[in-house]
């Protein structure tokens, strides 16, 4: 069976993109990277992707007159790379249903959260603001929402009473480079029945060193 062909969207300096390309180097995973394609030009995501000869594509949002025509934009961008998966790693935009009926294998995001808490921007300060002891973060199926889409996997990560913005940003960083990759190859390899809200893995969820995680079901 020959790896899903992948496009990753991002904005920023693309630690979770470097998380998935290293993921994808290795023999067996299900997945290619086949495409990077950020909105930001510059960004050192592109950099990473290029330094893994994975081609890239810059289409800076500002000039369409509509999120719509936007994601038509990125459809086309993306359509000669023959992507059936999208990930959104660090990518600053909201996607609509044009995009989302592009992907037939699903689109794939990462929050730094334990959705359904904290959506949206700001979530490691929505942590701390709110006093939570416990929070993480979250790959999700992309709905038409934001961060609403169904869970497919989550990591705890406890929060520190001298913690800082910073510094739990780095600790729920930590946990989004292992468990995006799973989340994507459990993906790929057509391991996730959706019932309704509810993401079930053939399996069950393997074993990952140093991931602390939630949603272990089993059909």
């Amino acid at each position: 069976m020959s790896a899903a062909r992948v496009a990753v969207l991002v904005s920023g300096s693309g630690t979770n993109l470097q998380s998935l390309l290293d993921a994808a180097a290795a023999a067996g995973y299900p997945a290619s990277i086949a495409v990077v394609v950020s909105n930001v030009p510059g960004v050192r995501a592109l950099d990473r992707a290029a330094a893994a000869g994975v081609p890239t594509r810059v289409l800076p949002h500002p000039g369409y007159p509509d999120r719509a025509a936007y994601d038509r934009a990125l459809v086309d961008t993306i359509a000669p790379f023959g992507c059936t998966i999208a990930c959104l790693a660090g990518f600053m935009r909201l996607v609509g249903p044009t995009f989302l009926r592009a992907f037939p294998g699903g689109v794939l995001n990462v929050h730094p959260a334990l959705l359904p808490s904290f959506p949206g921007l700001h979530a490691h300060r929505q942590a701390l603001e709110h006093g939570v002891k416990v929070t993480g973060c979250t790959v999700h199926l992309v709905d038409e929402g934001t961060d609403t889409g169904p869970i497919v996997a989550q990591a705890a990560v406890p929060v520190l009473d001298a913690d800082t913005e910073e510094s739990l940003q780095r600790r729920i960083q930590e946990q989004e480079h292992r468990l995006f990759p799973l989340a994507l190859g459990l993906l790929a390899a057509g391991r996730l029945r959706v019932e309704g809200r509810r993401v079930h893995v053939a399996g069950g969820i393997p074993e990952t060193p140093g991931l602390a995680l939630v949603n272990p079901g089993r059909v």
